[in-house]
């Protein structure tokens, strides 16, 4: 495998992480209230239990992208790629013309745990970044894609599936993806609705007849349907770009991570199996993560990460020089950040000083 300047090991195969924590807490989306709320639901509950096993879908990155994988650092810390997917087909249809069941990764998130468990940095990927795109297998067909210099981040989804997605978030930080977690959109809308809502401040109102959103400034309890255009919206903030969504997104989950814990529902036993069934129904894992008990050993290593544990940032990017449709990553910035999450050091505020992904849509959604 390559090194880097200094002669450290980018990540390959072997033994991941020493220091298991013994905590548990949601970390992003949908995927993170699955993870964080849903899968303690499972544990010794016999029938149940193995209910929800039957619900989990797997991916197995590891077989499918082999030893062409970064080299795992051993310090303690763990990294997820958490996706939401974007398929117009079957359930998903009412959110936009079916385009024939092909997703896209409408939502990226490379979520890095500091060892401990006890921090957490995320990191969101605009789906419009102009990156390099490895060649990937075309997910069923048998064949590959050669990938290319100049490609849309979130066209990798579309042509390989989840191993693909990962092994473009590897090619550009060069860090390895431990675990890989997926919430299409009807799961995350069933999420929220068991969850009974979500609460929101907004600073003004947000109206967006794409995404079926129409909010009022001040407090809003938002059902499954509302967080979903919540969180999926563009053209109701900002310049109707995707770094405007990505704001939104990340203040709603800082909103989320600050009300599961009081909801109260680990003294609701019908409520937690339910939404137990309505998460792992949602999720799509790793192979590591692809039953009840291991997925909720993860679920509960986080229990220690709040929402004011977390540093939350936009990839630094800029306005890409060929399209102003699309943005291209500012690679200084780029590389403090991946450079920082690789030895495991919190991102240093100069890495998004020069950003315009972090500018968008600041103070639209209030905790």
């Amino acid at each position: 495998m390559t090194e880097d300047s200094k002669g450290r090991g980018r990540r390959a195969t072997g033994r991941r992480r020493r220091k298991p924590a013994t905590r548990r807490r949601a970390l992003v989306m949908a995927a993170w209230c699955a993870a964080a709320v849903v899968l303690l639901g499972g544990v010794g509950l016999g029938y149940f239990y193995f209910k929800l096993n039957g619900n989990l879908k797997t991916v197995d990155i590891d077989q499918a992208l082999g030893t062409d994988r970064p080299a795992n650092v051993d310090n303690g810390s763990m990294d997820i790629l958490v996706l939401g997917s974007d398929s117009r087909g079957g359930a998903n249809g009412a959110y936009g013309q079916d385009d024939g069941g092909s997703a896209r990764s409408d939502t990226a998130m490379v979520v890095h745990l500091y060892e401990g468990h006890q921090k957490a940095s995320v990191v969101s990927i605009p789906r419009d970044t102009m990156t390099s795109r490895p060649e990937c297998v075309v997910g069923g067909k048998g064949k590959t894609d050669p990938g290319g210099r100049r490609k849309q981040f979130n066209e990798a989804y579309t042509v390989g599936g989840a191993a693909c997605a990962v092994k473009t978030v590897e090619k550009m930080s060069g860090i390895r993806m431990d675990h890989y977690i997926e919430v299409d959109f009807t799961g995350f809308k069933k999420i929220i609705d068991t969850l009974g809502g979500v609460e929101v401040t907004t600073t003004k109102p947000i109206k967006d007849d794409y995404s079926h959103l129409d909010l009022p400034a001040g407090p809003n309890k938002l059902n499954g349907e509302q967080a979903l255009g919540l969180v999926r919206t563009r053209h109701g903030v900002g310049d109707g770009g995707d770094l405007g969504r990505i704001q939104l997104q990340q203040a709603f989950i800082k909103a989320l991570i600050k009300q599961v814990k009081g909801v109260g529902v680990f003294d609701n036993p019908k409520k937690l199996l339910d939404l137990a069934d309505a998460g792992t129904k949602a999720l799509t894992t790793d192979k590591a993560l692809g039953d009840v008990k291991s997925l909720a050993g993860f679920a509960q290593s986080l229990q220690g990460i709040d929402a004011g544990d977390m540093q939350m940032i936009t990839l630094p990017v800029t306005a890409d020089a060929l399209d102003a449709n699309r943005v291209a990553p500012l690679q200084k910035e780029s590389k403090m950040v991946w450079d920082a999450l690789l030895a495991d050091r919190p991102i240093p505020a100069e890495a998004t000083a020069n950003s315009t992904g972090d500018k968008s849509t600041a103070g639209t959604v209030v905790q």
